[in-house]
Protein backbone atom coordinates (compact mmCIF):
# COMPACT_ATOMS: atom_id res chain seq x y z
CA UNK A 1 0.00 0.00 0.00
CA UNK A 2 1.31 3.28 -1.13
CA UNK A 3 1.81 6.12 1.67
CA UNK A 4 -0.13 8.71 0.65
CA UNK A 5 0.20 12.52 2.56
CA UNK A 6 -3.16 13.92 3.23
CA UNK A 7 -2.59 17.81 3.02
CA UNK A 8 -3.71 19.27 6.02
CA UNK A 9 -5.88 22.32 6.42
CA UNK A 10 -3.58 25.23 7.50
CA UNK A 11 -4.24 26.74 10.64
CA UNK A 12 -5.35 30.74 11.26
CA UNK A 13 -2.10 31.00 12.45
CA UNK A 14 -0.56 29.11 9.47
CA UNK A 15 -2.82 31.65 7.51
CA UNK A 16 -1.52 35.02 9.45
CA UNK A 17 2.37 34.02 8.91
CA UNK A 18 3.36 36.54 5.66
CA UNK A 19 5.31 34.29 3.52
CA UNK A 20 8.47 35.35 1.91
CA UNK A 21 6.82 35.23 -1.46
CA UNK A 22 3.86 37.39 -0.14
CA UNK A 23 7.02 39.59 1.76
CA UNK A 24 8.54 39.95 -1.70
CA UNK A 25 5.16 41.12 -3.69
CA UNK A 26 4.70 44.08 -1.25
CA UNK A 27 8.29 45.25 -1.56
CA UNK A 28 7.70 45.61 -4.79
CA UNK A 29 4.88 47.86 -4.08
CA UNK A 30 2.46 46.56 -7.53
CA UNK A 31 -0.52 45.38 -5.69
CA UNK A 32 -3.69 47.37 -5.58
CA UNK A 33 -5.88 48.03 -2.39
CA UNK A 34 -9.21 49.94 -2.33
CA UNK A 35 -11.36 51.22 0.22
CA UNK A 36 -14.39 49.33 0.58
CA UNK A 37 -17.30 50.65 2.84
CA UNK A 38 -18.90 48.85 5.72
CA UNK A 39 -22.11 47.56 7.19
CA UNK A 40 -23.42 47.00 3.67
CA UNK A 41 -22.44 43.42 3.11
CA UNK A 42 -20.53 43.09 6.18
CA UNK A 43 -19.00 44.57 9.12
CA UNK A 44 -15.80 44.26 10.12
CA UNK A 45 -14.76 43.06 13.85
CA UNK A 46 -11.94 44.59 14.86
CA UNK A 47 -9.44 42.76 17.50
CA UNK A 48 -6.26 43.25 18.68
CA UNK A 49 -3.71 41.70 19.38
CA UNK A 50 -4.20 39.60 16.33
CA UNK A 51 -3.01 36.84 18.29
CA UNK A 52 -5.85 36.69 20.68
CA UNK A 53 -8.77 36.43 17.83
CA UNK A 54 -6.28 34.22 15.93
CA UNK A 55 -7.38 31.92 18.96
CA UNK A 56 -10.48 32.70 19.14
CA UNK A 57 -11.28 31.62 15.72
CA UNK A 58 -8.92 28.37 16.38
CA UNK A 59 -10.91 27.47 19.91
CA UNK A 60 -14.17 28.07 18.18
CA UNK A 61 -13.48 25.28 15.48
CA UNK A 62 -14.42 27.58 12.95
CA UNK A 63 -12.07 26.17 9.97
CA UNK A 64 -9.76 28.56 7.83
CA UNK A 65 -11.39 26.46 4.25
CA UNK A 66 -14.73 28.16 5.34
CA UNK A 67 -15.19 30.93 2.52
CA UNK A 68 -15.10 33.43 5.58
CA UNK A 69 -13.60 37.32 5.04
CA UNK A 70 -11.07 37.76 7.84
CA UNK A 71 -8.07 40.43 7.06
CA UNK A 72 -4.76 41.17 8.63
CA UNK A 73 -3.20 44.21 9.17
CA UNK A 74 0.37 43.23 9.77
CA UNK A 75 1.48 46.41 10.88
CA UNK A 76 -0.79 47.48 13.36
CA UNK A 77 -1.50 43.58 14.82
CA UNK A 78 -5.16 43.62 14.14
CA UNK A 79 -7.23 41.30 12.67
CA UNK A 80 -10.45 42.05 11.24
CA UNK A 81 -13.49 39.06 10.94
CA UNK A 82 -16.48 40.03 8.76
CA UNK A 83 -19.86 39.61 10.20
CA UNK A 84 -23.17 39.90 9.46
CA UNK A 85 -23.88 43.44 9.07
CA UNK A 86 -25.30 44.96 12.41
CA UNK A 87 -24.56 42.16 14.59
CA UNK A 88 -21.12 43.24 15.69
CA UNK A 89 -23.09 45.57 18.06
CA UNK A 90 -23.44 42.18 20.40
CA UNK A 91 -19.44 42.15 21.34
CA UNK A 92 -18.20 43.78 24.18
CA UNK A 93 -14.76 45.34 24.31
CA UNK A 94 -13.88 44.98 20.29
CA UNK A 95 -14.17 48.05 17.95
CA UNK A 96 -16.84 47.33 14.82
CA UNK A 97 -16.64 49.21 11.68
CA UNK A 98 -20.46 49.72 10.19
CA UNK A 99 -22.12 52.08 7.93
CA UNK A 100 -19.81 55.26 8.14
CA UNK A 101 -16.62 53.36 8.17
CA UNK A 102 -14.41 52.20 5.30
CA UNK A 103 -11.63 49.21 5.64
CA UNK A 104 -8.67 48.72 3.24
CA UNK A 105 -9.24 45.86 1.17
CA UNK A 106 -7.12 44.12 -1.56
CA UNK A 107 -8.33 44.96 -5.24
CA UNK A 108 -8.03 41.55 -5.99
CA UNK A 109 -7.50 38.13 -3.63
CA UNK A 110 -4.22 38.10 -4.82
CA UNK A 111 -3.20 41.95 -4.38
CA UNK A 112 -2.36 42.12 -0.48
CA UNK A 113 -0.35 44.21 1.32
CA UNK A 114 1.03 44.35 4.51
CA UNK A 115 -1.98 46.47 5.64
CA UNK A 116 -4.49 44.75 3.87
CA UNK A 117 -4.20 40.99 3.45
CA UNK A 118 -6.62 38.73 3.11
CA UNK A 119 -6.03 35.19 4.96
CA UNK A 120 -9.27 33.94 4.55
CA UNK A 121 -11.61 34.26 1.59
CA UNK A 122 -14.55 32.31 -0.32
CA UNK A 123 -13.53 30.27 -3.37
CA UNK A 124 -14.17 32.16 -6.50
CA UNK A 125 -17.76 32.83 -7.71
CA UNK A 126 -18.87 32.13 -3.87
CA UNK A 127 -20.13 34.31 -1.64
CA UNK A 128 -18.43 34.86 1.52
CA UNK A 129 -19.35 32.82 4.77
CA UNK A 130 -19.67 35.20 7.71
CA UNK A 131 -18.91 34.22 10.89
CA UNK A 132 -21.66 35.10 13.35
CA UNK A 133 -20.38 38.30 15.64
CA UNK A 134 -21.98 36.21 18.66
CA UNK A 135 -19.66 33.39 17.96
CA UNK A 136 -16.99 35.96 18.70
CA UNK A 137 -17.91 36.86 22.15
Amino acid sequence: MANSRKRSTPTWHDLAQPSTGKQARWAGGLNRTWWIPCGKEWDAVAITPMERDLDVLAVLRISPRRGALVLADHLRGVLYVMVEPGTGDVLPGVRVLSSRSELLMPATYSDSTAVADLISYPRSGEPPALIPADRLA
